[in-house]
């Protein structure tokens, strides 16, 4: 979406990641002007999907561009309210089925009874609207939740490394030697 909105281009956004540049609109955006239907609505299961709310921005953002006369590439004069609104679905979105989890794993007894947690990692956990509505739920159901310090949210590979290195500390999972082991490069 930031991408589509050409964010690099907005004065206040320009050196910033797209995830970023859309959380920094969309505090000053009206998230009400536009609506976005939510993804995956008529399935009753915990899967995410954003391809077709990413459908819905991008024909959106086309008839904003018609009604304001400009190109693709160029600043809507709304381009806050769409980041706003669009920022707004995503989290509907990731609560919704973050909820359907933990009512998922409550009803079938995989979580302990006390002190269950909810864990956000990634780019998602960087973003403190997103944040805050995980909180939220996760404060109304009994759950801690637990995230890294948003400077180690933003890229999934620092993730992966720093789950590696307490895999290597608990010692669980490590291979030391590569004898045997197969693999093909993409």
């Amino acid at each position: 979406v930031a991408r589509r909105l050409s964010l690099k281009k907005h004065p206040e956004c320009h050196s910033m990641a797209g995830g970023k540049a859309i959380e920094h609109l969309a505090q000053t955006g009206n998230q009400e002007l536009l609506t976005f239907r939510l993804p995956m609505q008529h399935y009753r299961n915990c899967d995410f999907s954003f391809s077709g709310l990413q459908n819905l921005v991008n024909n959106a953002i086309i008839q904003k561009e018609k009604e304001e006369g400009i190109q693709e590439g160029e600043i809507l004069s709304c381009v806050k309210d769409v980041a706003a609104a669009v920022q707004h679905a995503v989290a509907v979105h990731v609560i919704q089925r973050t909820y359907r989890a933990m009512l998922f794993c409550i009803k079938n007894s995989i979580l302990p009874s006390k002190n269950a947690a909810l864990v956000v990692s990634g780019g998602v956990a960087s973003n403190q609207y997103i944040r805050k509505g995980l909180q939220n739920l996760a404060d109304a159901n009994d759950f801690a939740l637990l995230c890294p310090p948003p400077r180690l949210c933003t890229d999934n590979g620092v993730m992966i490394a720093w789950n590696g290195i307490e895999r290597l500390r608990a010692g669980l999972g490590v291979l030391h030697s590569a004898d045997g082991i197969r693999y093909e490069p993409r």
